[in-house]
C-alpha cells in the first residue's frame, strides 16, 4: 500500500506535471482562472514579465527576498530533527511521543532486514539536506540579489511546509524499530560560463542532481523518496521552462543551442 507521505509526494508531483504540460502546450492565458494559473505559477523575474496585473492580486504578493525565511526555517527544524534522530541512534532515546505518531500516520518506513544500513543513510541523507539548506540561506543573505521580484503568498506557504514535510519525510525512512561584492546592476543579462552554455537554469539542474544522489543514498527501491524526486523534477522543471521562455523573449540573442533544465535534453 502506497503510504500518506507517499501520497503526497505523487499528489504533489503530479500537480507540477500537469502545470509544466499545461505551460508547454501554451494553455489560453485569458480569463479569471487562466491568470489565477499564471500568477501561482510564476514569481520574481517570470512574474514582473507578465503583463500588468490586477490590484488585488498583487495584494497577495509577498517579496522574493523572504526565500530566506525557507532556509531558516530548513537549518532550525532539521537541526532538530537531526538531533532527534542522534539521541535515538547513539543514546537510544526514543522519538518524542508526539513525533512517533506523526510518523507513524505518515506511513513510516517498515522493519527490514538491513536496519544498519538504514538508519546510516537516513542520518546521511538529513545531515546533507541540513547542509543544503544552510548553503543556501549564505546564499540568499549574501550572495543573491533580489531586487524587487515577488511571489504568490501560496507560494510562500508552500516553500515553508516544504522544508517541514521533507525533513519528515526523511525521518519516515527509519526502520519501525527506532522508538561580500558589491552589486553592478539590478537589471537582468544573458549568463555564461560553465553550465550556463548548456541550459538556462543549471541550478534547477544542480537541485535536482542533488535530490537524485540522496535518493541513491536510500537505495533505488525507496518508493517515497524517489516520489520526492519526482516532485522536485516537475516542480523545478516548470521554474525551469518560465525562466528559459523570460531569456528568449527578452534577449533576441540569446543563445539557440541551450535547453531550458537538462543538458542536450529539456
Amino acid at each position: 500500500m502506497v503510504s500518506a507521505i507517499s501520497a503526497l509526494w505523487l499528489l504533489l508531483a503530479a500537480a507540477f506535471l500537469a502545470a509544466l504540460l499545461l505551460e508547454l502546450l501554451q494553455a489560453p492565458r485569458a480569463g479569471l482562472g487562466a491568470r489565477l494559473f499564471q500568477d501561482l505559477i510564476r514569481y520574481g523575474k517570470t512574474k514582473s514579465g507578465c503583463g500588468q496585473r490586477p490590484a488585488w492580486l498583487r495584494l497577495l504578493d509577498v517579496p522574493k527576498r523572504w526565500f530566506s525565511h525557507f532556509y531558516i526555517l530548513s537549518v532550525v527544524w532539521n537541526s532538530f530533527l537531526l538531533l532527534l534522530l542522534i539521541q535515538a541512534l547513539f543514546l537510544s532515546r526514543p522519538f518524542p511521543v508526539w513525533l512517533q505518531n506523526l510518523l507513524s500516520a505518515l506511513g513510516g518506513a517498515s522493519q527490514n532486514q538491513d536496519v544498519g544500513n538504514k538508519h546510516l543513510s537516513v542520518l546521511l541523507v538529513l545531515m546533507l539536506l541540513l547542509l543544503h539548506s544552510f548553503q543556501r540561506l549564505i546564499e540568499c543573505l549574501y550572495i543573491s540579489v533580489f531586487s524587487s521580484g515577488v511571489l504568490h503568498i501560496l507560494q510562500y506557504c508552500m516553500g515553508l511546509g516544504y522544508y517541514i514535510v521533507i525533513g519528515l519525510t526523511v525521518l519516515c525512512q527509519v526502520p519501525a524499530n527506532v522508538s561580500n561584492g558589491k552589486v553592478v546592476s539590478l537589471n537582468h543579462s544573458i549568463p555564461f560560463g560553465d553550465w550556463f552554455e548548456r541550459v538556462s537554469c543549471p541550478h534547477y539542474f544542480a537541485e535536482l542532481l542533488i535530490y537524485v544522489s540522496m535518493a541513491v543514498i536510500f537505495g533505488f527501491q525507496n518508493l517515497t523518496w524517489w516520489l520526492v524526486v519526482m516532485f522536485v523534477l516537475f516542480n523545478q522543471a516548470l521554474a525551469a521552462v518560465l525562466c528559459h521562455e523570460f531569456y528568449v523573449n527578452k534577449f533576441s540573442c540569446y543563445p539557440t543551442h541551450r535547453k531550458a533544465f537538462i543538458p542536450f535534453l529539456f
